[in-house]
């Protein structure tokens, strides 16, 4: 796909007043409307967000895609607690995404949490995930399990992030949004949608370019987001999801030691820029969703998706780099009806689902010859196969109490087969087979408080290229899925339409918690023994006036390895989990003025981070402010929103990821000083009458 023609969609930024802070662009009534009930789907049926017997979160459209520079999914997710985000700066290794400590020992991408776009799966049957190719500019909501959801979800310990995009309004409009930012910072959106009486469609179309804060660090990307779906006969529905990805460059400007962060956090470790580590990528992802109800009591859901991915990486491993060359294929479906009916006169909602899905690899290794690839040096084919059964059953005892009971069989199967033989046959398969209960229950004393408790056990397997053996090519046979299993009590609720509140303590005991660790810049895993995660999650969304909504967001974790002797006898029992801080806190004040000026202003504290399993390096806590101004104005039809925003307002020196157990003792990523971006939105509703009345549009 040819990158979006920036002369025809850059418009002139304005420079608008500065005022305390926003929540949205949304009007003051759409504002209010936050705190109003919020249905979820993150069980896998809609059920009420306060209702839910588990620890959920939502971040909807007005928070995602207004006046954010749209770099990455953290700029949301940090108004829900439990979920801690790195690397948003470092596009060849993804952002880095972990909830209630699991993903945090990711060497890139997204481990341990189940990520689904418009119902289709992100995650590969392994287990990994990248969001490299999520569009931002056009979701409508996230919502995010917190806690083990492998009896819902299959392979994932530490919870889900369920994306959708956002729902296209009745009336057809199209809208462009230059954004231009420090470092040369550019990003420029399409979008366009509408309804007719059957049938609705939206599409985004998006282009970006980023010199970055380092050396080493630009990247380009230009993306297709685009959602159709037809109303059928009967009640049914029928959506089709296409999104392209085109990424020529993800430069990759590797870790530091403290003293060169110190020297010049700019610079790029010297391998990296030399071999001109990075990746370029390109993938188109295909999915379809059914929904028809049967009968006034059943609901089927039927989802078949397929995946393309190709991805180059250049890597500074040894003298001469190593160049990975991947051609991916990834496909599946699956099956789920839900049937609602009384039981002795208390409702009872049934739900029964299959998922298959696999993953093919085609995975070749060269080494390189300056810019070229060179020896080859590893030539093999990956297949990993997943299908999952699941039951769930929710059954109201009366009107205050309801009882959750689920379950889900998991098989996987992974197998390598070895097409380079020069070096000897490592051909061979590894086979894992889990059962994942969950038990949760609820009491509603009150119309404004929800008790509940659950109990739960989850899996995660190692990915297939963590299973890389130390010792060869092949699988490790040694390597074993990590087990969770989770408590946790909570209460939530709202309270006169004005504020939301929710609370969540857990604990976790993990076995064979999967642990990287390097050897001459090659990540590999092991099995710890035994660990221990207890926590407590809390948030709080109040409106202080009319026109301004607080979202406070807290996280306390004291995560630990029970029992770890490594492969190398060091034995680390008792030592923190690294990669996760203790004390984790967020707060937002969001301004909306009826006259159309709205501001944000997000502040976000980090603790220390250990950064190795003998807890003797730290990464140090940071606290740090954003500030997003804006104002809208309607011309008719057309809606003119201008807004700049500063990043990092106090100028803080911090590092935006820390590289778990890395080799050399290069831990440190740096992230960019204060960098200011402005842009502007401009929209036009065809056909659109009464706009005099409107204040704002999405």
């Amino acid at each position: 796909m040819l990158p979006l023609p920036r002369q025809l969609i850059s418009l002139v930024t304005a420079t608008v007043m500065v005022q305390l802070s926003t929540y949205s662009s949304a009007e003051v009534t759409a504002q209010t409307s936050i705190l109003n009930e919020i249905s979820v789907t993150a069980t896998r049926v809609e059920k009420p967000l306060e209702k839910v017997p588990a620890a959920v979160g939502i971040v909807q459209q007005q928070t995602i895609q207004f006046s954010e520079p749209q770099l990455g999914l953290d700029e949301s997710l940090i108004h829900i607690p439990g979920i801690f985000m790195q690397n948003r700066y470092n596009f060849a290794q993804d952002l880095r995404i972990s909830i209630r400590g699991f993903g945090a020992r990711s060497a890139f991408g997204i481990r341990g949490i189940k990520i689904i776009v418009d119902g289709i799966p992100e995650t590969l049957p392994d287990g990994q995930a990248n969001v490299d190719s999520i569009d931002i500019g056009s979701i409508g909501n996230m919502q995010v399990i917190r806690g083990p959801v492998s009896a819902l979800y299959g392979n994932a310990s530490g919870g889900a992030i369920l994306i959708g995009s956002e729902e296209p309004p009745e009336i057809p409009f199209i809208s462009v949004r230059p954004t231009f930012g420090e470092d040369g910072f550019q990003k420029h959106q399409i979008k366009f949608g509408g309804q007719t009486e059957s049938f609705d469609y939206l599409v985004n179309l998006s282009d970006m370019s980023y010199d970055g804060y380092r050396d080493q660090s630009a990247t380009e990307q230009s993306a297709l987001n685009s959602k159709f779906s037809f109303d059928l006969d009967g009640g049914g529905r029928f959506n089709t999801v296409i999104n392209y990805t085109d990424s020529p460059q993800a430069d990759d400007p590797g870790g530091l030691t403290e003293q060169l962060v110190e020297d010049d956090p700019t610079a790029a470790w010297t391998r990296n820029k030399s071999l001109d580590s990075g990746e370029e990528l390109e993938q188109t992802r295909v999915g379809f969703v059914f929904e028809n109800p049967l009968g006034e009591q059943g609901e089927l859901r039927v989802r078949n998706y397929y995946v393309w991915r190709d991805l180059a990486n250049r890597l500074p491993i040894g003298a001469t780099g190593h160049g990975i060359v991947l051609d991916r294929f990834a496909y599946g479906g699956g099956v789920q009806y839900t049937h609602k009916a009384p039981i002795n006169t208390h409702g009872n909602r049934f739900t029964i689902g299959i998922d298959m899905d696999r993953q093919e690899d085609d995975r070749k290794r060269y080494l390189l010859a300056g810019e070229n690839l060179g020896t080859k040096i590893q030539d093999q084919d990956e297949q990993v196969d997943n299908i999952g059964l699941y039951l769930q059953n929710e059954y109201s005892i009366n009107e205050t109490m309801e009882l959750t009971l689920g379950g889900r069989y998991d098989h996987l199967d992974f197998e390598l087969e070895d097409d380079f033989l020069s070096n000897g046959d490592d051909s061979g398969d590894r086979s894992f087979s889990e059962f994942s209960p969950t038990l949760g229950f609820r009491y509603t004393p009150r119309e404004d408080i929800n008790l509940y408790a659950n109990l739960s056990r989850s899996f995660e397997s190692p990915a297939a290229v963590e299973l890389r053996d130390p010792d060869g090519a092949g699988f490790n046979q040694d390597l074993e899925p990590q087990v969770a299993t989770g408590y946790e009590i909570g209460v939530k609720g709202a309270l006169d339409d004005r504020i939301r509140y929710d609370l969540a303590l857990f604990a976790m005991d993990v076995t064979d918690e999967l642990v990287p660790f390097e050897i001459d810049d090659i990540t590999y895993y092991e099995n710890a023994g035994e660990s221990s995660r207890n926590g407590l999650e809390a948030q709080v969304v109040f409106e202080l006036f009319n026109t301004l909504i607080a979202t406070l967001a807290y996280t306390y974790s004291n995560f630990e390895f029970e029992k770890f002797i490594d492969d190398n006898g060091n034995d680390f029992s008792g030592n923190v989990i690294p990669g996760v801080p203790e004390n984790l806190f967020s707060a937002d004040f969001s301004y909306t003025h009826p006259n159309g000026i709205y501001s944000q202003l997000t502040a976000l504290y980090v603790d220390e981070i250990y950064a190795d399993n003998a807890n003797t390096v730290t990464n140090d806590g940071y606290a740090l402010a954003d500030l997003r101004v804006g104002y809208s104005r309607f011309f008719g039809p057309w809606e003119l929103s201008p807004f700049i925003g500063v990043n990092n307002l106090f100028d803080k020196q911090y590092n935006g990821n820390v590289r778990i157990n890395t080799f050399g003792g290069r831990y440190f990523e740096p992230a960019p000083d204060r960098n200011i971006y402005a842009g502007l939105t401009l929209r036009y509703d065809f056909g659109s009458q009464a706009t005099a009345s409107k204040t704002m549009n999405w």
